[in-house]
């Protein structure tokens, strides 16, 4: 088996060392071949030769970024359908940023090193699933992307590049997104199969459960989302203090159905349109796309193969 290691140097949790450690596992099964990454989008543009050249297996050492660049990279050519005109290769993750939510919500370790131990265990033995994304706007993501606040939040993270990205700095970009919101908070309009348009002032859509994670929590809005299932989606009427709060309450409490009277939820949704009376920052996987006045978030089931 031909395969390709994509390392992320300035992810949190990599080091050259374990960098090593890892190529020198991976070599005892495959032949590898190792690229560092030196900048935004290498991680998709390496991933996009390896599918092109009949790589067989591509792993990602990073944070959630490198592995929405690498998964973006695979799936360049096949335009969102499954089993496309090109094949695409088998991906692999061992985990080296600072919250992990792809990694995490197909149940892989943490560490690096049982994550290697576990990754070296699937090739062996042929161990895979296949997991659907959702695709928006041309973009794969793996497990969440929204309009509003949680994007709002992503541009004050990325402009305080060189800070580790901790939980704390994500918090403090909450309360000031939310006090402060960079563009305003303009309304946003949902639009989902069989249902009147719905107006909100936050979007955020899921492809699993949980949404993210804020240290070692987990951050549940769509519980009954997975990987085999739709899109979910929660979006607020009303950014009103109460509203926020018994909302960010549940979300940190409890992965069973949120509720509440500003609150519109589905889950497995197969298309979601959401559009905005003025740009507003748009994220997935938390990158920062840049700002859109609408954006189409589709499921695409099974779409792609993770050793696990």
């Amino acid at each position: 088996m031909r395969a390709v290691l994509i390392v992320n140097p300035q992810a949190t949790a990599t080091s050259p060392g374990g960098r090593d450690v890892l190529a020198h596992a991976l070599a005892s099964e495959v032949k590898l071949d190792v690229v560092e990454t030196d900048y935004r989008g290498h991680a998709l543009a390496v991933a996009r030769s390896a599918a092109r050249d009949g790589i067989e297996l591509v792993v990602a050492h990073g944070g959630d970024g490198t592995v929405n660049e690498v998964v973006n990279g695979l799936l360049a050519d096949n335009h969102g359908v499954p089993g496309g005109a090109h094949r695409v290769p088998s991906l692999g993750v061992v985990p080296g940023g600072s919250a992990n939510v792809f990694a995490r919500a197909l149940g892989l370790p943490r560490d690096p090193v049982e994550a290697t131990y576990q990754l070296l265990q699937a090739i062996e033995h042929g161990r895979s699933r296949e997991v659907g994304l959702g695709l928006a706007d041309g973009r794969w993501f793996t497990f969440n992307a929204g309009l509003g606040w949680d994007a709002d939040v992503v541009a004050g993270v990325e402009k305080r590049r060189g800070k580790r990205a901790s939980p704390a700095l994500y918090t403090r970009m909450a309360l000031t997104s939310y006090f402060r919101p960079p563009n305003g908070r303009p309304p946003l309009t949902v639009r989902v199969p069989g249902e009147e348009p719905a107006a909100v002032r936050t979007a955020f859509v899921s492809n699993t459960d949980p949404w993210t994670y804020l240290g070692n929590r987990p951050v549940h809005l769509n519980t009954e989302c997975s990987f085999d299932s739709g899109l979910g989606l929660f979006a607020l009427r009303s950014m009103a203090v109460p509203t926020v709060l018994n909302q960010a309450r549940q979300a940190l409490r409890t992965r069973s159905r949120h509720r509440g009277k500003r609150l519109l939820r589905h889950d497995d949704l197969a298309i979601v349109r959401i559009d905005a009376d003025e740009p507003v920052n748009f994220q997935v996987d938390g990158d920062l796309m840049g700002q859109r006045s609408s954006v189409e978030f589709l499921s695409v089931p099974g779409v792609l193969t993770v050793m696990v």
